[in-house]
């Protein structure tokens, strides 16, 4: 009994060196590990009405990549693990920093090139030449 114990003992010591050997000795995971953006759609495609995969990076967090996907004309964030048996979708939060680091990714995703708004046939009030420029969208209906 007490070797059974002992061997228990060793083996759940030994767990995470074995589990997490790589990548907590500073090794790249991702780079034995690959997501294609086939894998991650047919990962998707059972909880996002046809997903289109934007990109495919490493997350904040190891052992997990961070997809930037758009559906239903949204686009969004989820995580997926490195064995592709777990799906995670939810913020990710700097503890040390306090900061919502899938907050600052959605709103790099999102962000708007005002350059390629067509304003010729916009209405423009004040002098056209002028420094800041405020687009307001309105709809008529």
């Amino acid at each position: 009994m007490r070797k059974i114990l002992f061997l228990i003992a060793v083996a759940f010591l030994l767990l995470p060196v074995y589990a997490f050997g790589f990548s907590e000795k500073g090794q790249d995971c991702s780079k034995c590990h690959a997501l294609t953006n086939e894998e991650a759609s047919t990962l998707l495609k059972d909880f996002l009405p046809n997903p289109k995969i934007l990109e495919i990076r490493p997350s904040p967090i190891k052992d997990l990549w961070e997809v930037d996907v758009e559906a239903g004309g949204k686009k969004g964030l989820v995580y997926i693990d490195f064995s592709k048996k777990h799906l995670i979708s939810g913020a990710i939060f700097s503890v040390k920093d306090k900061k919502n680091l899938t907050q600052e990714r959605l709103v790099e995703i999102n962000k708007v090139d005002v350059s390629q708004i067509p304003i010729e046939d916009a209405l423009l009030i004040g002098n056209k030449d002028a420094r800041y420029r405020i687009i307001v969208f309105d709809d008529p209906e």
